[in-house]
């Protein structure tokens, strides 16, 4: 019997804190992320609510060093990846945690367009987009 699986995730949302950039054992870059993305439900008198869902991004090789050079709060993205579940033991308790491996990530704020306190701009934010595959996330990652 075969069985056909997909795990896709697409995201648009701000950072909501600068981006983390650290090397595995193995040399590989890899830059963590917190990303916000709202999300607008009906309360009970029908009016729309707009709830924050934050989301932790990781993002492997040279795309990682190019988000944690370019990237900053604040800073729009657009993510493309897949889900990645993890679990470990902190003491005598079991934890896990469901995050999200990027293939591409995508720059959506130009120069002009950033939030006051989120950073400068600079020439080199005129190419936005920034494609890259997910190398290194087989690797042993203890987790963020």
């Amino acid at each position: 019997m075969s069985y056909f699986s997909i795990n896709r995730v697409v995201l648009v949302g701000r950072l909501t804190r600068d981006p983390e950039l650290r090397a595995l054992p193995s040399g590989t870059s890899v830059c963590s992320m917190r990303i916000a993305c709202n999300s607008s439900r009906r309360d009970a008198d029908g009016d729309y609510v707009e709830r924050p869902n934050y989301f932790d991004v990781s993002v492997y090789g040279v795309p990682a060093e190019r988000v944690s050079e370019f990237m900053s709060r604040g800073n729009r993205v657009a993510v493309d990846g897949r889900l990645e579940w993890r679990e470990w033991e902190a003491g005598e308790q079991k934890r896990q945690a469901v995050s999200i491996v990027a293939d591409t990530v995508q720059f959506l704020d130009g120069p002009g367009e950033r939030l006051p306190g989120a950073g400068a701009g600079s020439e080199e934010d005129e190419d936005r987009e920034l494609v890259g595959v997910g190398a290194g996330a087989d690797e042993e990652d203890p987790g963020f």
